[in-house]
């Protein structure tokens, strides 16, 4: 059985992992700050680093390991809204997505497929957190599905109760406005256990994995 995780979600000290308005000049709105701690080049592992290997790095890598398919919601793919224009967007990653999975993305408006030479591609489905979840757990064929974000689509998830690892990366800044993460979510920490720790870098990596449903 596939288990449905969440990796590398920033999070301000104060709640919120993304801004206001996504547009093309700021992919996150106003909140690129969260990432200012974020080594992208280990997502897919630590080989060909030079640099010590730390906890930060060992946890970021964590994103690609045994995924066979993701889930993002519409604002991670792109800043368009309504119906899609036919302007050649094909997401924000150039020729090479760091997926390398089938993608699928929620949205109201359909769209064709988009498929990438490094296995990447992107399909545009109108479905429930539940539905989604059963085609992304069939294209993965036996592996998991990583729910990508947005936070309104990670919140989603969770208040539907289909999430089974949770990775946070709270960075120790104040934003003051955004979107949040834990609004509708109260009590949510019953069902799982959390584990904690804080790296030199300031990070503070809690790691929530559901508890049996039993």
């Amino acid at each position: 059985m596939f288990r449905t995780r969440v990796h590398n979600l920033f999070v301000s000290s104060d709640g919120y992992a993304a801004g206001d308005r996504v547009t093309l000049e700021q992919p996150i709105g106003e909140a690129g700050a969260l990432f200012s701690k974020f080594d992208g080049r280990v997502i897919h592992g630590i080989r060909g680093i030079d640099d010590p290997v730390t906890v930060d790095q060992a946890l970021f890598s964590m994103w690609g390991q045994g995924i066979g398919a993701e889930i993002m919601g519409r604002r991670k793919f792109g800043p368009q809204s309504g119906e899609w224009l036919d302007d050649g967007w094909r997401g924000w990653w150039g020729d090479e997505p760091p997926f390398r999975t089938p993608v699928f993305v929620l949205t109201h408006f359909p769209r064709e497929a988009i498929e990438f030479a490094n296995g990447t591609s992107f399909h545009f489905v109108d479905a429930s957190p539940g539905e989604a979840l059963r085609l992304a757990g069939a294209a993965a064929d036996g592996l998991d599905v990583r729910i990508g974000g947005g936070p309104s689509t990670v919140s989603a998830f969770l208040q539907a109760d289909l999430v089974d690892f949770l990775h946070l990366a709270i960075t120790p800044i104040v934003l003051g406005t955004g979107v949040r993460i834990w609004d509708d979510l109260a009590g949510l920490e019953d069902r799982f256990s959390v584990e904690s720790i804080s790296t030199a870098s300031g990070l503070t990596h809690q790691l929530w994995n559901r508890k049996s449903r039993q």
